[in-house]
């Protein structure tokens, strides 16, 4: 199945806000940039994705089309689900028959979490929803066809995701996949991805060892 992967990244200025007591703006600029490209690098060393990164940060557009992605403004930019339909929209018109929908700061994201999203064979409507470490919560969502439902991330969105699958008529499965457990957030999520990626050489690991 053609498949288009979805990256919605918000100017950095604007990006990991609640970090705020623990790191400095040029820091957490510095780590939302990490963590957007190795998430990035992850999408496109797969080869069956198309990569759409939905980014009014020009560092980002910059970035993504050197990985040879394409790059879509976020008009409204009014969060990550409404950045989310800018590339559904963009997969319908292209005819795409899945649309992953992915974070930019889960740096952990690796092939064989990928792999196991793409392996999923499901007769459409259907919705392959991959909860955080909390449970509460979305860090991917794969969408056959793109247009399944309309997400919506955010608190509780796990439950929510769940309830628009069943009011479509969409068939839903949950994955648990190591590296889509941790986004980042809090200090609690800095703390616990540090440990996630101890032993690993990517530039979110660089950058969490200068801070």
């Amino acid at each position: 199945m053609r498949t288009l992967a979805v990256l919605p990244v918000k100017r950095f200025e604007l990006a990991k806000t609640r970090l705020g007591e623990q790191l400095a703006p040029a820091q957490r600029r510095l780590l939302a940039q990490a963590m957007v490209t190795d998430v990035l690098d992850a999408l496109v060393a797969m080869g069956e994705l198309d990569p759409v990164v939905v980014t009014n940060e020009q560092e980002v557009a910059s970035l993504a089309r050197a990985h040879g992605a394409t790059v879509l403004g976020d008009p409204a930019e009014s969060g990550q689900s409404r950045a989310a339909l800018v590339g559904i929209a963009h997969a319908i018109h292209g005819g795409y028959e899945r649309a992953l929908l992915v974070p930019g700061d889960c740096p952990a994201l690796g092939s064989a979490d990928l792999r196991t999203l793409l392996d999923r064979v499901s007769v459409p409507p259907a919705v392959t929803i991959v909860a955080d470490r909390h449970g509460s919560g979305t860090n991917a969502l794969l969408l056959t066809p793109p247009d399944a439902i309309e997400p919506g991330f955010g608190p509780d969105s796990f439950e929510r995701h769940r309830r628009r699958a069943s009011a479509a008529g969409a068939s839903w499965h949950v994955e648990a996949l190591p590296g889509l457990l941790l986004d980042v957030d809090t200090p609690e999520d800095l703390a616990a991805l540090r440990l996630a990626l101890a032993g690993r050489t990517t530039r979110t690991s660089a950058v969490l060892a200068e801070l």
